[in-house]
């Protein structure tokens, strides 16, 4: 790190530190941050955790609303003029309109700050009301994939990612494209050919069910798109690298993307979080084998390692810097499941991230995981095999509209039967397959002071932000 750079990071942690100071002391803030890899549900889970909250029908496990002490619940402007808010009325219009959709996925960071009125409890019952404020940050997981890349050469991260990638069958056009390559000369147009490849063979990855693909802004470029910082690739290291040649040049830009993009991300956005719910869709995981399954327990594990979890008092804010004091891991889409597996799953999700949660545990953070959906897409329903029931769930379908019933497979109570195939390399479940179908969003006749239908929302709200209310 340059003197640049550690003045930056420093001045940035002294203003943040004496905001939260201030805050602390009037009128306190929660920053919760909300992440998971593609897919897993984000601006979902957002969206009708602000439907829940200013509308509280269906929040009884929230002991705040439980014990009549949310006064009022309101939208106010955000705090930060330069992140873009969070688009929720856009994305609960797409969630209840006449033809209901799932929203848009997360494509950058933005922000949104809901305010409640509190009436006071205990000693302070006889004061007036307090202000309590939420700031949601939503942010893209992909790019705290990248947080793991400040502590890795260019060469280290060649290597591991090359390596992971070799024997797969999305990555042959990649690897006839590297083999041709020398350390030449530098020359830009095939520098932008091979960034190119490696991007499309992140997206390829990605949709076999990889979660480890970095760099993850090469799939989310934003406005960085065809910057020098975003045109790199990985090359093996040449026995003696031309000073101007390509692995040269590579590595520089390397350096530039992670002093340049991933630094700058943590000091503005990821380091002032106090809550974090990291959202996993394992079922998705399961069902596409045991080697999806080892990559997004190795991806999530990456990404709580960005983390600097711990409980910290006002002084230990201003001199240390902010710790995530809980944190919440949710198994999302249990609709796609009868509740009476939702146990398991929960039991798979704990053990597939035990090393981190362990790790936050340690160091004195507060965790829990929890299986939830958002939104509630499905009805459980009974099926009929011969003489055997079957206990599915049923909804519509995101492709063609018409009902369907499911039955995602028998989830095993010993999460180790998944496991262990899975850091093995094993190429199939021993035990049968696992089914995952894409429902689309139930139509919503919702009554007035109801949210958004969904399961232990409220059970999650309560433990990120009840404490606090």
């Amino acid at each position: 790190m340059g003197v640049t750079e550690l003045a930056q990071d420093l001045a940035h942690e002294v203003s943040s530190r004496v905001s939260g100071l201030s805050e602390s002391l009037f009128d306190p803030v929660i920053r919760l941050g909300v992440t998971g890899l593609a897919r897993a549900g984000k601006t979902v889970f957002i969206t009708s955790l602000v439907s829940n909250l200013l509308d509280r029908g269906r929040m009884s496990q929230l002991q705040a609303e439980a014990q009549g002490r949310i006064e009022a619940v309101w939208l106010q402007p955000q705090p930060d003029d330069t992140v873009p808010r969070f688009d929720f009325e856009g994305h609960l219009g797409a969630l209840t309109g006449p033809a209901p959709r799932w929203p848009d996925s997360t494509r950058a960071v933005s922000e949104l700050r809901l305010s409640f009125r509190m009436r006071p409890s205990g000693l302070l019952k006889f004061t007036g009301p307090r202000k309590v404020h939420l700031d949601i940050i939503d942010y893209p997981g992909e790019w705290l994939l990248d947080l793991g890349l400040m502590d890795l050469s260019y060469q280290a991260w060649s290597d591991g990612v090359l390596s992971r990638v070799t024997g797969r069958e999305e990555a042959q056009a990649w690897f006839r494209l590297l083999g041709a390559v020398e350390d030449a000369t530098w020359d830009e147009p095939l520098a932008k050919d091979l960034a190119g490849a490696w991007r499309d063979l992140l997206a390829a990855l990605r949709l076999a069910g990889m979660s480890d693909v970095t760099p993850g802004r090469f799939l989310m470029p934003g406005e960085l798109e065809g910057s020098p910082a975003l045109t790199f690739a990985p090359l093996p290291r040449p026995e003696t690298p031309a000073s101007r040649g390509l692995w040269r040049e590579m590595e520089r830009r390397f350096e530039a993307y992670k002093s340049r993009v991933v630094r700058p991300f943590f000091r503005d956005h990821f380091s002032r979080i106090d809550r974090q719910v990291v959202l996993v869709d394992a079922l998705q995981a399961i069902h596409s084998g045991p080697a999806a399954l080892e990559d997004m327990r190795r991806a999530m594990a990456a990404i709580l390692g960005a983390f600097r979890p711990g409980r910290g008092g006002i002084l230990s804010e201003l001199l240390l810097g902010r710790r995530v004091e809980r944190i919440l891991f949710a198994a999302t889409r249990a609709d796609h499941l009868h509740h009476s597996q939702h146990a398991r799953l929960v039991t798979i999700l704990s053990a597939l991230l035990r090393e981190a949660k362990d790790r936050a545990d340690f160091a004195g953070a507060e965790t829990a995981a929890m299986a939830i959906a958002a939104v509630r897409a499905t009805t459980e329903v009974e099926l009929q095999r011969g003489s055997d029931s079957i206990q599915a769930v049923q909804g519509r379908l995101a492709e063609t509209g018409r009902v369907a019933a499911m039955y995602a497979g028998d989830l095993p109570s010993d999460p180790s039967r998944l496991l262990v195939p899975a850091r093995e390399g094993a190429s199939g479940w021993l035990d049968g397959d696992y089914a995952v179908m894409r429902f689309a969003p139930a139509i919503q006749d919702l009554v007035p002071g109801q949210g958004l239908p969904h399961i232990r929302l409220d059970r999650a709200a309560e433990f990120l932000i009840g404490d606090l209310l």
